[in-house]
């Protein structure tokens, strides 16, 4: 592929994910674009067009040039034929997971040769050598998983019950980062401050009242121990192994973000102190759900929060979802729903929220079986590059198992401390809600 091509490409993925972004912002706010959107969509839309041309003219040039190339050398009879120098070479780097595993698999075993694919420097090694290194000699110690492996257990790791994704994340590329904290609110008496200025009176004067809170990663870490004989298997490595660690580490994470304690892991959201228990109605019987206690819980979302807040509720909470209704219309519409034609969840919305089944809520009737969160006021961070995989032949050699370890550096809190005082009324305001015990 040419370096124009290349450039072209990466130009058109740009213009489509600007057009994505546009489409994305109607269809959380649940309504078409506007004039000024739909202008902006419509121009992206012909510079797309304009570089899909100009890829297709590039590409019809370096196929012409490659069969023109192909062609017969009459005095010396010899046949030229144009490849890709990275098909050719037989370093070239590994196909799959699977087939990284079993090259180490097979380098650690006595008089056995080790993968030039495995080895850095010495005039050995993957074409591109920056892309991976090993840790200390390869027969001694272990060696580093190729990046995008490891971006791929990542991409697991954001599954479909993965609540980082909702939170706000910036990536870091050092250990930590300072964030700016404003809890005030427009109806309070200190912070920033509007008022209405009368003919020739002197404005009032007002000022943030800001906090700082640091964010210091912390490690995850999963460690794999793996079996000879699943190691002499390419396929079932290539699904098991970053199938089971993106699993675990998804669970840990997700159960941080939540009721993290903040003592080597980050503040979870209902840690914070700012959570708001929502208590049963008055006589409600025991292992029973009302669409009161629903309705309640959207009540004491912050204004602009409903269009973000998830559900996340035990799996014995959905026997009771399937029979809640208003009138004679269910509130609970399962698997199928689609917003803007894409999936909100695989377990459907409940009042038109998206619902999460998750066994960090607690067990039906108890507190917290039903959660309503906003983590959009959760911060958190993650290390630049996603995650790190190594491997070792050592740690488990006793039992005849090679370890593979994923490390995953994050923190996080709540961007509030304390549940918001309304303008009017006296219940207290929170992007995290639970439902209190029946």
């Amino acid at each position: 592929m040419s370096k124009q091509l290349r450039e072209l490409q990466a130009r058109k993925a740009g213009l489509i994910k600007e057009a994505r972004a546009l489409t994305d912002i109607a269809a959380s706010e649940n309504r078409d674009m506007n004039d000024e959107e739909n202008s902006a969509f419509d121009a992206l839309k012909s510079r797309i067009e304009a570089a899909s041309a100009a890829i297709d003219r590039e590409s019809a040039l370096i196929a012409e040039e490659a069969r023109m190339a192909m062609t017969t050398d009459a005095t010396a009879g010899s046949f030229i034929t144009v490849t890709d120098n990275r098909d050719a070479d037989p370093k070239h780097g590994f196909k799959t997971v699977g087939e990284f595993m079993q090259a180490v698999f097979q380098a650690e075993k006595p008089g056995k040769s080790v993968d030039d694919r495995l080895l850095i420097g010495g005039g050995r090694g993957a074409a591109a050598p920056s892309t991976y290194g090993n840790e200390g000699a390869g027969q001694d110690g272990g060696f580093l998983v190729p990046p995008e492996f490891s971006q791929q257990i990542f991409r697991l790791s954001l599954g479909e019950d993965s609540l980082l994704p909702l939170t706000d994340n910036v990536e870091i590329s050092g250990n930590s980062m300072a964030f700016p904290k404003d809890e005030t609110t427009p109806w309070g008496t200190n912070g920033i401050r509007a008022y209405w200025q009368g003919e020739a009176t002197p404005s009032v004067t007002t000022k943030p009242v800001l906090g700082l809170s640091t964010l210091r990663l912390k490690k995850l870490m999963a460690l794999v121990p793996t079996t000879d004989e699943l190691l002499e298997d390419a396929n079932a490595l290539s699904t098991y192994l970053p199938e089971k660690i993106a699993h675990s580490i998804r669970w840990k994470t997700n159960e941080s973000i939540l009721f993290g304690s903040g003592s080597g892991v980050p503040v979870g959201a209902l840690n914070a102190g700012a959570t708001v228990s929502v208590a049963k109605e008055t006589g409600q019987l025991t292992q029973t759900l009302l669409p009161q206690n629903l309705a309640k819980m959207i009540s004491r979302l912050p204004t602009g929060s409903f269009a973000n807040a998830v559900w996340i509720v035990n799996n014995d909470v959905l026997p009771a979802l399937f029979t809640l209704t208003l009138g004679n219309y269910p509130i609970y519409l399962p698997t199928g729903l689609t917003v803007g034609g894409l999936q909100v969840s695989p377990y459907g919305t409940l009042l038109g929220r998206p619902v999460f089944v998750s066994q960090h809520a607690n067990t039906f009737s108890a507190q917290g079986d039903i959660l309503l969160v906003d983590l959009k006021y959760y911060q958190t961070i993650t290390k630049s590059g996603g995650m790190q995989t190594a491997t070792s032949m050592h740690l488990y050699f006793d039992v005849d198992l090679t370890a593979f370890r994923t490390t995953f550096r994050m923190d996080g809190q709540s961007k509030i401390s304390t549940a918001i005082t309304p303008a009017k009324g006296s219940a207290t305001m929170s992007p995290f809600i639970q439902l209190g015990a029946r």
